[in-house]
């Protein structure tokens, strides 16, 4: 029987992914303004965008369907954070004064994570499956070419998904609908920003990889249904 192998950096890609995922969404709570402009965002950007720029290097070298395996992952995990949460939150108070006002803090802030999570999950798994799935046609069709424009388009398509769908989730009834709408389109121009300033640091870490991993992953002929994992 065929058994598919991973490699070590592979297992490390998808570690990061997962963690940058898990703690963007525990820093969701955590609203700042954008330097002297009238626009806020969710801590989460700082470091979310990474995950989307793993996911680039995962379906350039490695292909479709095994991005998709660490974005199952990344659902899973984030599913696992979510209900701990909720346990925690709803365990019984301390016994004494000083530790009940730090157990008031700890559940007003990690409270919103299960809803955050909600919104997360949803919001990740299309966004992310998108993502993947603009990388891996436009790879196809242009050849291998022009990667850094094909990243930059698939984080486009990802992170305009995961904003549609994260931010009334999260933020609907706790914010006015027009700061909503404007946290979605400032928080999808900051993370492609983000993505094109790194844009050179992943253009050689993928070099890196394909000559290391020694495999350059064209999906000719696969499935792209997201549930259907075989190789």
């Amino acid at each position: 029987m065929n058994k598919t192998t991973y490699s070590p950096i592979f297992l490390v890609l998808a570690i990061v992914f997962n963690v940058c995922l898990i703690t963007s969404n525990l820093f969701v709570p955590r609203l700042w303004q954008v330097g002297s402009l009238p626009f806020q965002l969710p801590g989460a950007v700082i470091l979310f965008p990474i995950s989307y720029i793993i996911n680039d290097c995962l379906t350039e070298v490695y292909g479709f369907r095994k991005a998709q395996t660490v974005i199952w992952t990344g659902f899973a995990m984030c599913l696992f954070v979510t209900l701990v949460s909720l346990l925690v939150t709803n365990l019984p108070a301390p016994l004494f004064e000083d530790s009940r006002e730090i157990a008031a803090s700890f559940d007003r802030i990690f409270g919103f994570v299960p809803r955050s999570m909600a919104g997360s999950l949803l919001a990740f798994v299309f966004g992310s499956t998108m993502n993947a799935w603009v990388m891996s046609k436009m790879k196809v069709a242009t050849g291998g070419r022009g990667f850094g424009l094909r990243a930059i388009l698939s984080s486009l398509a990802g992170e305009l998904t995961d904003s549609l769908i994260f931010m009334p989730i999260a933020f609907a009834g706790i914010l006015p609908a027009k700061v909503i709408l404007t946290m979605m389109l400032t928080q999808v121009t900051a993370k492609v920003l983000y993505e094109i300033i790194i844009l050179p640091v992943t253009t050689i870490v993928v070099r890196k990889l394909k000559q290391r991993e020694g495999i350059d992953t064209y999906d000719r002929n696969i499935s792209y249904n997201p549930f259907n994992l075989a190789e």
